[in-house]
């Protein structure tokens, strides 16, 4: 079988991850990498060994002939990239969010729709085994009917003071929020109907980085579910996990609570540190990729090259979104809202 021709847009760290994945693939081989920062990207192709480097993604979309495309830029520049491959016919795996504005989610839908091309946004804690057998646990009906969740998802400081040199341009809304919004919907299977949510600034922006330290947000659901989430920026680094990572769901039947940041499953402690390394979300075992934020990329090259349905549809990334615009007007007026849909095509 013919592999599949695939690029990648953005040559940063989780832009080498995808490359890992696709390295390991055998129905897929990178023959493309594009990032605005020539360094990074003639960097990148030669640790990966690809063999075209673009630094205008419209370029390498004209000439690559490519079926696939992973983008992984910043939260905020998704939009234009992904319209042009949708345009272009090329299926994307593009990494959470979907986009930052309303006009931007509704402008990737309409292209991914007129074009008929496949898409997949990496919203990952659905592969997480702890959630994903909690999960199992609701739908095999032994908690009974969802009422409540409550899940709190938050990074170090340095993440946003150090990791990420776009962090005044985002917010934790899109880094972690939107994976604790997607992951309250799918264990309720239903939309949210409205929120409200307050925020808190002023520690990072001391340090120079002009953003929301906190949300505290909570979504009610059409089905009548209520949920509250917590996200945050500010957990100091001496923390020995990178995320705090708390959830619980409670049914009329059960409840199942997860703590996912303070597992002493193994703690590693030298003349330098203590600290708990990471053997669920992003590891290496022998030399391959491992962990539940690698296997929803391999869901996508699996799922891509087999033709199934992708775990997370168009219109649940697109939905997510709009969660997060809701959450983050909310906390801005003071006020509930009310949250847009987009349904099923």
């Amino acid at each position: 079988m013919e592999k599949l021709r695939v690029g990648i847009i953005g040559a940063g760290v989780w832009g080498k991850t995808h490359a890992f994945l696709y390295r390991e693939h055998p129905g897929v081989e990178v023959v493309a990498v594009c990032d605005m920062d020539r360094k990074k990207a003639d960097g990148f192709a030669a640790e990966f060994k690809i063999p075209h480097t673009y630094y205008d993604y419209n370029q390498m979309i004209k000439e690559a002939k490519l079926n696939a495309v992973s983008i992984v830029t910043p939260d905020f520049a998704h939009a234009d990239a992904a319209c042009a491959c949708a345009n272009a016919g090329i299926d994307l795996l593009i990494e959470k969010p979907l986009a930052t504005t309303y006009e931007d989610v509704e402008r990737i839908v309409e292209a991914v729709r007129r074009n008929k091309v496949r898409v997949m946004v990496d919203l990952h804690n659905r592969w997480s085994p702890p959630f994903a057998s909690a999960k199992q646990s609701l739908d095999d009906g032994e908690l009974g009917k969802p009422v409540s969740a409550y899940m709190r998802l938050n990074d170090q400081m340095w993440v946003a003071t150090d990791m990420l040199a776009w962090a005044a341009k985002s917010s934790i809304l899109w880094f972690l929020g939107s994976h604790a919004v997607d992951t309250v919907r799918w264990f309720f299977g239903d939309e949210v109907e409205s929120v409200y949510a307050v925020s808190s600034k002023g520690v990072l922006k001391s340090k120079g980085v002009d953003t929301e330290d906190v949300f505290q947000s909570i979504l009610k659901f059409r089905n009548g579910g209520i949920a509250t989430l917590e996200n945050g920026w500010i957990t100091p680094n001496s923390s020995p996990c990178v995320n705090d990572i708390k959830f619980n769901i409670t049914g009329d039947l059960g409840m199942i609570n997860l703590d996912l940041s303070n597992s002493q499953l193994i703690e590693r402690f030298t003349e330098k540190k203590n600290d708990r390394p990471d053997v669920l979300v992003q590891h290496f075992i022998h030399g391959k990729a491992r962990g539940f934020a690698y296997e929803s990329i391999r869901h996508f090259i699996d799922n891509l090259v087999t033709g199934k349905e992708f775990l997370v549809s168009l219109e649940d990334a697109a939905n997510v979104s709009f969660v997060v615009l809701a959450i983050m007007e909310s906390a801005k007026t003071g006020l509930p809202v009310k949250v847009r849909h987009i349904a099923r095509a």
